[in-house]
């Protein structure tokens, strides 16, 4: 069985990746807190992204994919916004995932072929309102995946998840009420808040070999947010 790294798949999209991951993989989860884990099969190993380097002591000598899950949903006016918000959002989105990837990159190396995953959003490439720290932390996403799945082809594939608003914890704010449920389902063209299955399978299908003349892409999983205009 293929040997799979989540980084931070404790809640949300990680753990309903890790539901479908579990049987059909060797399934390593790194993150602060394994609370939410304990009836899956796989092994933990504590880590936090915003501050510890990763322990790859529990880790195998091949690695076959890797997803990079942390994230952050920082909604405010430029006006208010000072720049260590910036280098906040950057620090977790972008530059924790630079950090895991040349901590595992011999393993990745190692493995006959290996894929990674890591996260965008819609927001880098639809220019929303309030999303300039987010959009451009997650814009540096998209650029590094491309530049890097160009030097390490073939050998390892790279490619990005753009989602519009998913309900996950992270997004838990804007959406802790039907109210507030039922006015983003309509902004979608689809009429529906993105669950976190609908993004696990997604990130299954980018690991697995049915993928694997896939890489340097941006795909949004966002029920045509980005593309479709049906609302105006």
């Amino acid at each position: 069985m293929k040997n799979i790294l989540l980084i931070g798949g404790s809640k949300g999209i990680g753990r309903a990746l890790a539901q479908q991951l579990q049987f059909e993989t060797n399934l390593y989860v790194a993150s602060r807190s394994a609370e939410d884990l304990g009836d899956l099969k796989l092994t933990h190993i504590p880590f936090d992204a915003t501050q510890d380097t990763l322990d790859t002591s529990a880790l195998p000598a091949e690695l076959h994919g890797l997803v990079y899950l942390p994230g952050s949903i920082n909604l405010r006016p430029f006006k208010g916004l000072k720049p260590e918000a910036f280098e906040s959002d950057l620090q977790i989105n972008f530059i924790g995932l630079v950090k895991v990837m040349q901590t595992v990159l011999p393993q990745l190396t190692a493995a006959p072929q290996s894929s990674v995953v890591a996260f965008s959003s819609v927001a880098a490439t639809m220019g929303m309102p309030f999303h300039t720290s987010v959009a451009a932390a997650k814009g540096a996403i998209e650029g590094f995946a491309k530049a890097f799945a160009a030097e390490y082809a073939p050998k390892v594939r790279m490619n990005v998840i753009a989602p519009s608003l998913t309900d996950t914890p992270l997004a838990d704010k804007f959406l802790n009420s039907e109210e507030k449920k039922e006015k983003a389902a309509l902004r979608n063209p689809m009429k529906k808040v993105g669950t976190p299955q609908d993004i696990a399978q997604m990130t299954a299908f980018l690991l697995n070999e049915q993928s694997n003349w896939i890489t340097g892409q941006v795909f949004a999983v966002d029920g045509g947010m980005s593309t479709l205009l049906v609302n105006g």
